[in-house]
């Protein structure tokens, strides 16, 4: 499946709420995406991607990381059905919104928090999200330059020629 459709999907399952447990496993899904589009993107990806990339993909695997695993049913991981990238600026674009929404869902856990570890898990998480969005804006920047073109001067302005008239 494509990185858009999965970032969507992802979206929406985030968006749909439910329990503490359920939002924390859906933001762990979605970092596990951006885990796996990361990859994708260092090793397939614009050359000038690559950096970022690399950073996304460590800093997504943080996200995970710092969550509880949660026990998915064969098929359920999203970021195993990741087979293409697609057009890489649409899917950075999704997954900055995605990551976004993952940061103000993990606030709101944090927020309700009944224990300490879930709330500095959150906190850890936020900071995740946040970095790595940070890490897919800068991709997006990097396209976005590479996109311009440089405009093209002359080493003297051009003049048009002077015709005299005859007379």
């Amino acid at each position: 499946m494509d990185a858009v459709r999965l970032i969507v999907t992802s979206g929406r399952a985030l968006a749909a709420g439910g329990e503490e447990a359920d939002i924390l496993a859906e933001v762990w899904q979605a970092q596990a995406l951006a885990q796996a589009i990361g990859s994708r993107l260092a090793v397939y990806g614009p050359p000038e991607l690559r950096g970022e990339a690399l950073g996304l993909t460590e800093l997504a695997g943080r996200g995970c990381g710092v969550l509880h695993t949660p026990e998915l049913a064969p098929g359920e991981l999203r970021a195993a059905q990741l087979t293409e990238l697609g057009d890489a600026r649409q899917a950075l674009l999704r997954l900055a919104g995605l990551l976004g929404e993952i940061g103000i869902a993990l606030v709101a856990v944090a927020s309700s928090a009944d224990d300490e570890t879930t709330y500095w898990s959150c906190v850890e998480a936020i900071d995740a999200a946040d970095e790595s969005r940070d890490r897919v804006l800068e991709m997006l920047r990097k396209l976005a330059d590479r996109d311009v073109e440089p405009e093209r001067t002359a080493p003297w302005p051009e003049r048009e020629p002077v015709l005299r008239e005859a007379g």
